[in-house]
Parts: C-alpha cells; sequence; structure tokens
C-alpha cells in the first residue's frame, strides 16, 4: 500500500531543498570566484583590520584540525558528512511542522554538500573568509561553514525557546 503525503510536508520538503540548494549554490559560485581570480595565499582587504578575502585550501576538518597529508582523512570526513546529513534529513523529516528545523536543516545540509563537494573534487576545501580583530585572527572559513554555523545556531533557538515557552 503506497504512503500518501500530505500537501504541508510536500511544501516543507521543498522549502527545505530549497534553503539546502541556496547554501550549496552561494557556497560554490563564492569558492570558484576565488579560485579563478586569486592565487593560492592571495589576499585583498575588504576592511582593513578585519575582514580580508584570503585563498586557502584546507585539508582538515572546521578551522583546520585534522590537517595533513593522509588520505584516510577524504574518507573520514565524506562517511561522517554522509552520515550527519541522513541524520539531519531524518530529523527534519520528523520535525517538518517547526520554520526554524527547515530552514536550519537545510541550511546545515547546503552546507556540508558544499564542503563534501569541493573534498570529492579537489582534495581540499576552499577557505576565503579571513577576519581578525585587534591582531586576534580567526580561522579563515566559507559560506558553506557560516550555513552551518547559522543552521545549528537556529535549530538550538528552537530547542531552546521550546523548553521556555
Amino acid at each position: 500500500m503506497a504512503r500518501s503525503i500530505s500537501v504541508e510536508r510536500l511544501q516543507k520538503t521543498l522549502y527545505f531543498l530549497f534553503v539546502a540548494i541556496a547554501a550549496f549554490a552561494m557556497d560554490q559560485a563564492t569558492k570558484q570566484a576565488i579560485v579563478e581570480n586569486f592565487r593560492l595565499h592571495e589576499s585583498i582587504k575588504i576592511i582593513p583590520g578585519f575582514l580580508h578575502l584570503t585563498y586557502i585550501r584546507n585539508t582538515g576538518a572546521a578551522f583546520g584540525i585534522l590537517s595533513g597529508p593522509e588520505h584516510w582523512r577524504l574518507y573520514f570526513f565524506l562517511v561522517a558528512g554522509t552520515l550527519a546529513m541522513v541524520f539531519l534529513f531524518r530529523f527534519f523529516y520528523s520535525n517538518y511542522r517547526e520554520p526554524l528545523i527547515v530552514i536550519g536543516t537545510g541550511l546545515v545540509c547546503g552546507g556540508a554538500a558544499g564542503n563534501i563537494s569541493d573534498r570529492i573534487r579537489l582534495g581540499y576545501v576552499v577557505d576565503f573568509l579571513d577576519f581578525s580583530v585587534k591582531g586576534h585572527h580567526w580561522p579563515a572559513f566559507n559560506i558553506s561553514d557560516s550555513a552551518i554555523t547559522v543552521g545549528v545556531f537556529l535549530i538550538l533557538i528552537h530547542f531552546l525557546s521550546d523548553r521556555t515557552g
């Protein structure tokens, strides 16, 4: 017997997919622009002392953790990223009525897909957003990392507001 899908679930799924695809597309477009227009490690000041665009190749995890030449890392990131996306899609599917969950899981999945795509195609992730404040430098990151961070934050807001509301 075939299960029917509700109109609401279909709409929320399409919205989730739109958010995920938009995050992925923006990430890939900005990375492509950096690769085509910068030499490796080239940097330009956008806001002096605060924001630079700097072309970095990150072979590690977030903020360069686990970077180095080992080939096992690619498989680790592919498996971990794919499992995270499967978990998040299942999580979305059981919480599809919650707007912050729809947007948050869409951002996280789109961001994860962007970084996984880099690892498969290039063997590293292209990072370029380079912030520093009063001499304190933050590791470079990209649109995918930003989408993942904002998505997790939205999911946390949902759960924190759900407990207090």
